[in-house]
């Protein structure tokens, strides 16, 4: 049997740390950022007998974790043990205690490895990198996601919460934002695409067909769009050109004009956009003054933006989130680039003088949890780190990150040929884009160095 411990210190009270803990949406939240799970029920209770479950990949084949709670004595201690799992045995308990303005949690967990003493044996040998070094990662992770949520709250904990609805919220980034919003103890509902889950806040709808019931979305006080399809998810033919620009647009001008019309509007309504506004720019350095581009990404985000025009007429506070590449190692260009790199074989691509605007994954949805509580925030927000990267300097700092080498270059010439269009337009044309609006508007990045935002978003921190 073996036995770990991790201690989290938060600058918040013990009952806003033990009630951050209760909300389902902290489920989802702890889960390390480089873990590719499937949630699949979160009971919206640590009480006794509530379960939490999730697959994930083990190989090729997905695992299912249940973990049961068998202890709730809020707000100092609750438990749970792993009834399935790839573990022999899980127990895991969670002490709270308060001193001086901060609250400690100790995570104290016992477990037994797979397959008994060849388990123990094998995780013995390798140093506890089969099994230990994982679990220090993960609770890493689950130490900074706490510490960090609880932070952004507070700064707006005066303020009533929010009735939230969000079209989008099975997507990267929605996921992660519909569950922060969650600990904050706004109340969230998601607008989404197929038949609504019976007792859960969902509400269908069908932009495909231009079918959307005004009444089930009165009474919210905060709107938020995040919805379409991928852009670099295939390569760019006619139709998924046309199904790139149709999913935003269209649903965007069906929104807008559905939440005009509602007799109780609104208090903002946010709109996910893009960097692609701006079109291929060189070395300019690009803020929400500068004029949009030229080409398929500007049109279809100049006309995405426009399809809003209902709600600002109506009056309504209107947000436009012009955010750059998210780092996620689940998804995104930075998902799709760790394979190669893993292996030896990442370097720059098409000679790596082109700018990269990116932004880390709890940077964006803080940033849009900021701009929804700060009431004077309106217009266009480029969303990405203060510090842009060539793209050569990218690919240096990923590799160091990962420890290993990335000097494999991948010729312009052949990312046309294997991408098409859509690869030439998302890894070779350059946006230095500038974040000017969202820190004058009182933003505190979490990383504005590349380097700090890949460590953060693959668990490589230096020491744990």
């Amino acid at each position: 049997m073996y036995k770990y411990q991790h201690t989290t210190t938060v600058d918040a009270d013990i009952d806003s740390t033990f009630a951050w803990f209760e909300h389902e949406g902290s489920f989802r939240r702890l889960m390390p950022p480089w873990e590719v799970a499937e949630e699949v029920r979160a009971d919206e209770t640590l009480e006794v007998g509530s379960q939490r479950v999730f697959r994930f990949p083990m190989g090729p084949v997905k695992m299912t974790w249940i973990a049961e709670h068998t202890a709730y004595e809020p707000p100092h201690h609750f438990a749970d043990t792993m009834v399935k799992g790839p573990f022999w045995s899980w127990n895991h308990n969670h002490n709270l205690t308060h001193s001086n303005g901060t609250t400690t949690v100790v995570d104290d967990v016992t477990y037994q490895v797979p397959f008994g003493p060849l388990g123990n044996l094998a995780d013995t040998v390798l140093g506890g990198m089969l099994v230990r070094g994982r679990i220090s990662r993960m609770f890493k992770a689950r130490e900074l996601r706490l510490q960090r949520d609880l932070g952004r709250h507070a700064k707006f904990s005066h303020l009533p919460r929010k009735r939230i609805l969000v079209a989008g919220s099975s997507g990267m980034i929605g996921t992660q934002l519909v569950a922060f919003l969650d600990t904050g103890g706004h109340e969230v509902w998601k607008l989404v695409r197929r038949q609504a889950e019976e007792g859960a806040n969902e509400i269908s709808w069908n932009p495909d067909k231009g079918h959307l019931d005004s009444s089930i979305i009165e009474g919210f006080d905060v709107i938020i769009h995040l919805g379409g399809v991928g852009i670099g998810d295939k390569r760019w033919s006619k139709r998924r050109k046309q199904e790139i620009r149709d999913t935003r647009v269209n649903s965007t001008t069906l929104l807008s004009k559905t939440i005009a019309s509602l007799e109780n509007k609104p208090e903002v309504f946010v709109l996910a956009s893009a960097i692609g506004w701006y079109g291929n720019r060189g070395d300019e350095e690009l803020t929400e003054k500068s004029a949009s581009g030229e080409g398929f990404l500007p049109d279809v985000c100049t006309e995405w933006e426009a399809s809003a025009e209902a709600v600002e007429d109506a009056g309504i506070r209107t947000v436009y989130l012009r955010t750059g590449i998210v780092l996620t190692a689940t998804g995104g260009a930075l998902g799709k680039m760790l394979l190669p790199f893993k292996l030896g074989a990442g370097g720059p691509m098409g000679g790596g003088k082109q700018w990269m605007s990116w932004v880390s994954l709890d940077d964006q949805i803080y940033a849009i949890h900021h701009l929804v509580m700060n009431g004077d925030s309106s217009g266009a927000y480029n969303v990405t780190a203060p510090n842009p990267e060539r793209q050569k300097n990218f690919a240096r700092t990923l590799g160091r990150v990962l420890r290993r080498p990335a000097f494999v270059p991948l010729p312009g010439l052949v990312i046309r040929m294997i991408f098409g269009e859509m690869g030439e337009k998302l890894t070779l044309e350059s946006q230095r884009v500038l974040p000017i609006r969202l820190q004058k508007a009182g933003y505190d990045f979490v990383h504005e160095d590349l380097e700090s935002g890949l460590r953060d978003s693959l668990g490589m921190w230096r020491s744990i």
